[in-house]
């Protein structure tokens, strides 16, 4: 495998992932009553389209092919939300929780890819900055949490 599909592949692993967690949370936007939680579900959702936005720029500069859709895992974890809240009458604690699950998920995902030292410096970078706002996000949904 050459160094630029090696790259690609692991680049177009979190690019599922981001589109994964946009559909999550626009899923979690529609199963809650609170239009705080809809705003913050449909702005995290916003900012994961963006971070697969710029994920599929980074493999075509590597001269690979970016995946199209989400993974088959993040399908069922989405259905599994949807399920949750039609048995938890769209608990919003529930739909926080699941939130938080992605989230941590989705962080050891990045923390995973961060330990290759094999990224161009500007890739390096992105993946990072993408980091740092799941780190946030994560502390909201922390604090959410504590407040519901």
């Amino acid at each position: 495998m050459k160094y630029t599909e090696k790259i690609s592949n692991k680049l177009n692993e979190l690019l599922e992932k981001n589109y994964d967690a946009e559909k999550g949370y626009l899923n979690a936007a529609e199963n809650v009553d609170s239009t705080k939680l809809k705003i913050f579900f449909k702005s995290r959702a916003s900012e994961r389209s963006l971070f697969a936005k710029e994920l599929r720029t980074e493999i075509l500069s590597y001269g690979q092919i970016p995946e199209d859709d989400g993974s088959i895992k993040g399908v069922m974890h989405r259905n599994w939300m949807s399920l949750k809240s039609l048995f938890s009458a769209n608990d919003e604690k529930a739909i926080l929780e699941e939130a938080m699950r992605g989230e941590k998920a989705n962080l050891e995902e990045y923390k995973e890819i961060l330990k290759e030292d094999a990224f161009a410096p500007s890739t390096q970078k992105m993946l990072e900055e993408q980091q740092q706002k799941i780190q946030a996000a994560i502390n909201t949904l922390m604090v959410e949490e504590e407040l519901s």
